[in-house]
């Protein structure tokens, strides 16, 4: 059909419609997928499709096979919705009068009616009065009742088509009397199709009509099969929620009685013995129970908005406190999945759902956190910052045994053979940042994120190790931890002894270069990451090839240019000297790729606007980083005492000051010593208010810019108006040089001491390094990183 479609339905269809008359299953079900395809794929016009194929499909919708008999009525209810009036009127509906007597069987009964359902979209509400609608009400009082259920489903889409006049006086009828069939499921298709037509009625047939249906059929709920209890439980938040506003106190009362009922069904049978022992009517039963509690837990956030949520702690958190210890793993998975809801409708009063929070983190079954996890950054995010400031100011101490159950969650994952969860949950502690103190980061986390990415064996999780360890580096808060972390990367795994941690090693550059400034990449992981070119294994020089493009993407000219010799160096080399073959093709694709790549420039240019003002707001927020730091010691020897992590919390919040920097800040200029006392004074004070500003930004940003490691515009706009009033010589102050000179001065010895760590500071030309110079060519690799030691 697709080739050739004329040929096929002149010489290919005749024989495909003999061959159907004694077919098997299997050739009748691929017959039907094959004309519903040739459908969708719009290979003929409707017209020669109607021609050609529709009496094939209404042909073989009575067969014998039921599967087959549904394939081929699906195949028409798509056919329905394509094909024009007359030809739905002459060629299906016509006929159906016939098909839907009491004479035909009860299978072409069946059929009619779902094909009625899909007929009414397809004309207008005169016509759906005057030639459906007769046979609907015929087929509702039909002696089968299969075929009276199958017709009860089937009035909703009936309703939608005849509007909501006739929808009063034609089906809200035969529904009301379908809902005493004597036929259970025939009364459950009238209850459930009742809920979902709600909106239809107004509040007079509500309150008057259905309401008394809805109280009827919940009182004999529990007296009839277990079915019944299913579905009304699974309807139960969208029938409060559709009745809402016309109960009395006093059914209101009773139907949150109800459900609470429901949330426990099943759990007051004592179940002391064997389970093989247990009969498997029993075993059947309790299994449907665990259906209606898992369909109350589904319906938990529906059941809030019906109590109002100022009243939670009264009316539902015994309930919900049930439903995260219910002893069934598939009800715990429910409302994992709903916590995150539950947490934005309580809002300010997220604080009563803390230990049930700590509770599913520390649920044994391994679904549970996987479901919770989903929305883990919101969820802490709402436990840290949602409600009054006094909840605020008391967020760490309010989740005492979050870390505890975070880190016992992570174990477990790790112990598991389910990686896709424990990758999930590493990529979610990117928001921690957010939510606990840098101390409790570094020294609960950080050690963690290092092992995981050294001995775990799936990469996808040693990648979002990696990440996430980078995103915990961002925004710790001490620089002598700061500067051990980046020691650790680069001794432990840039200089690994196996080979799969140098490979880890250029993943984690690859994720610095995205989450942090370009100057803090070039200073730190530049060089480390190029030696890796002279690496004895051809996998890692191959994959260092790869990164190549963005390591010179960091680079400004001219402050970089002897960097740039650096990059430039070690590509010549592995040009001249590589002698595996794969490496050899990649290396001079890459060479290719540097040559057409254009250099960032010190000062901005237009090409590179964007991406430069958000590497200098990058650059800004790591400067302030370190200046709050010595702020911080500042005050400590200013006040006598320690200042910890919770106090400098406090007070940050408390501080009144803008988000951005002001225009009139004082900018001080590193080397003068003109400055008088009261001028100290003022800059001391300028610098704790951009600290403080930085603070706000930096660690309440939402998880998403952090993931992204992208800052709003406001706060870069804030910046630029901040910085185009800065006369020259105080622009002097905010670059990487100048930071680095007064950095020099009042860093702590720990820092300043750290003669392991490479520094590739831009603009740096007193210190004297092996990599910095040509005699890196002629060194052997060992020779070279002992002398990188070794240097001050």
């Amino acid at each position: 059909m697709r080739q050739n479609p004329a040929e096929t339905l002149r010489r290919v269809l005749p024989k495909v419609r003999d061959a159907l008359h004694v077919a098997g299953v299997e050739m009748q079900l691929t017959a039907a997928v094959s004309f519903l395809t040739i459908l969708q794929d719009e290979s003929v016009s409707v017209h020669t499709y109607a021609h050609s194929f529709l009496q094939v499909i209404l042909l073989h919708l009575e067969h014998r096979d039921a599967g087959v008999s549904n394939a081929w009525l699906e195949t028409l209810l798509s056919v329905i919705e394509v094909l024009p009036k007359d030809t739905l009127r002459h060629e299906i509906l016509n006929p159906l009068v016939s098909k839907a007597q009491l004479s035909q069987t009860v299978q072409s009964r069946l059929v009619s009616c779902k094909i009625l359902g899909k007929l009414t979209n397809k004309f207008d509400a005169l016509a759906i009065k005057r030639e459906i609608l007769p046979l609907v009400k015929s087929l509702c009082q039909d002696v089968e009742y299969e075929v009276r259920s199958c017709m009860c489903r089937q009035l909703e889409n009936i309703a939608q088509g005849i509007g909501t006049e006739l929808t009063k006086s034609v089906v809200l009828p035969e529904l009301i009397e379908l809902s005493r069939d004597e036929g259970s499921s025939v009364r459950l298709a009238a209850f459930e199709t009742l809920v979902n037509l709600l909106d239809i009625f107004d509040t007079d047939d509500r309150s008057q009509t259905i309401l008394p249906v809805v109280k009827s059929f919940c009182e004999k709920s529990f007296k009839a099969d277990e079915s019944i209890l299913i579905s009304l439980s699974f309807h139960l938040g969208k029938l409060c929620h559709g009745l809402y506003g016309i109960f009395t106190p006093d059914q209101h009362l009773r139907f949150l009685e109800f459900y609470k009922k429901l949330c426990t069904l099943g759990l007051q049978q004592e179940n002391g013995h064997n389970e093989n022992q247990i009969p498997p009517q029993i075993l059947e039963q309790e299994k449907k129970y665990i259906s209606v509690r898992k369909n109350c837990a589904y319906n938990f956030p529906a059941m809030i908005v019906f109590v109002d949520p100022k009243n939670f702690h009264m009316e539902l958190y015994s309930t919900f406190f049930c439903l995260c210890h219910d002893p069934e793993v598939p009800v715990r998975y429910t409302i994992a999945i709903c916590f995150y809801e539950v947490s934005k409708l309580l809002n300010s009063g997220v604080y009563l759902i803390h230990k049930e929070l700590i509770t599913l983190l520390q649920d044994e079954s391994l679904e549970v956190l996987d479901a919770l996890i989903d929305h883990l950054p919101e969820i802490l995010e709402l436990m840290s910052t949602g409600g009054e400031s006094s909840v605020q100011e008391n967020k760490l101490s309010s989740l005492p045994d979050l870390v505890p159950a975070l880190t016992a969650a992570e174990q477990r994952a790790a112990a598991s053979l389910k990686w896709r969860t424990h990758e999930k949950l590493l990529q979610k502690y990117a928001c921690l940042p957010q939510v606990i103190s840098s101390d409790q980061i570094y020294y609960r986390f950080l050690q963690r994120m290092f092992t995981i990415m050294m001995t775990n064996n799936v990469l996808p999780v040693q990648k979002a190790a990696s990440r996430t360890l980078c995103i915990f580096l961002r925004y710790n808060r001490k620089q002598e931890q700061r500067h051990e972390v980046i020691q650790k990367l680069i001794e432990q795994l840039g200089q690994g002894k196996s080979y799969w941690n140098r490979l880890r090693f250029l993943d984690t550059c690859e994720f610095i270069i995205e989450i942090f400034s370009k100057s803090f990449f070039c200073k730190y992981f530049f060089l480390p990451a190029i030696e890796l070119t002279h690496d004895p294994v051809a996998n890692v020089r191959m994959k260092l090839c790869y990164l190549l493009p963005k390591v010179k993407s960091t680079l400004k000219i001219p402050a970089d240019k002897h960097l740039l010799q650096q990059l430039e160096m070690c590509v010549r080399k592995l040009l001249c000297q590589e002698k595996d073959k794969d490496v050899l093709a990649i290396v001079k694709r890459t060479v290719l790729e540097l040559d057409r790549m254009e250099m960032s420039m010190d000062a901005f240019q237009k090409k590179f606007y964007e991406k430069d003002l958000l590497d200098q707001e990058k650059e800004r927020e790591e400067l302030l980083l370190l200046e709050m730091e010595q702020l911080e010691k500042e005050k400590q020897q200013n006040d006598g005492r320690p200042m910890s992590d919770k106090t400098f919390e406090k007070k940050r919040r408390d501080s009144k000051t803008p988000t951005s920097l002001p225009k009139s800040l004082p900018i001080p200029v590193p080397g003068s010593s003109s400055a008088t006392p009261s001028t100290s004074k003022e800059i001391k004070k300028s610098k704790l208010i951009r600290s403080q500003s930085f603070n706000n930004q930096a660690f309440h940003a939402k998880y998403g810019n952090l993931d992204k490691c992208t800052t709003s515009k406001s706060s870069t706009a804030a910046y630029t108006s901040s910085v185009s009033g800065l006369s020259k010589t105080s622009m002097i102050s905010l670059t990487d040089d100048s930071f680095r000179t007064r950095n020099t001065n009042s860093a702590p010895s720990s820092f300043s001491s750290n003669a392991s760590l490479p520094s590739t500071s831009r603009g740096t030309g007193n210190s004297v390094d092996p990599k910095s110079s040509g005699s890196k060519d002629t060194q052997p690799r060992k020779a070279t990183l002992k002398s990188r030691k070794s240097n001050p």
